[in-house]
């Protein structure tokens, strides 16, 4: 369910009609109706357990529970409203070893995505880039970013974002076994 919601609320609202507002909002009695619609059915009560219990926290309801929305990732437009924020001296991005050559020279760059996404902690970013491979972690001196007029932001589940992360402020981590 969480990888559907995923799809739906990041990338792909169409595939089950929904209509999302700038910022990525669909409101949920719509989402449990289209999922239905498209034989998935979902209750409201699964749904809430998914945005409690999704151990990345990709999800969130607004103030009022009408509406839900994922907290960043998306390669649909969308303006998330967060507030920027000055990041802790370092961050960390995870990837495969496969893509390493092309971000020390290019930079970390957000592809299909609606910005980089960095992790607070190495752990995460092992996990990160885990998923692409065999993991490589690079540190980003996000103070020093910022200080040279980069902007960042975090979400409410710890995901830093910012626009790109030019080869400069990259270097390499090692990787206990």
């Amino acid at each position: 369910m969480s990888k559907r919601m995923s799809n739906w609320l990041r990338h792909n609202p169409e595939a089950i009609g929904l209509a999302m507002d700038e910022a990525g909002w669909v409101l949920v009695d719509d989402l449990l109706a289209q999922a239905a619609a498209h034989g998935r059915a979902f209750s409201r009560d699964q749904l809430e357990q998914v945005v409690a219990e999704n151990n990345k926290r990709r999800f969130e309801f607004d103030d009022t529970g009408s509406l839900i929305r994922a907290r960043q990732g998306h390669s649909v437009p969308v303006d998330l409203g967060y507030e920027p924020a000055a990041p802790p001296e370092v961050l960390f991005h995870g990837t495969g070893q496969g893509s390493l050559a092309v971000i020390r020279r290019d930079g970390l760059l957000p592809m299909a995505r609606h910005a980089v996404h960095l992790s607070p902690d190495t752990e995460t970013a092992v996990k990160v880039g885990s998923r692409h491979g065999k993991p490589a972690v690079l540190a980003v001196a996000a103070a020093r970013m910022h200080a040279d007029g980069h902007v960042f932001f975090v979400t409410g589940n710890g995901v830093w974002l910012t626009e790109a992360v030019p080869p400069a402020y990259l270097s390499d981590v090692p990787i206990r076994p």
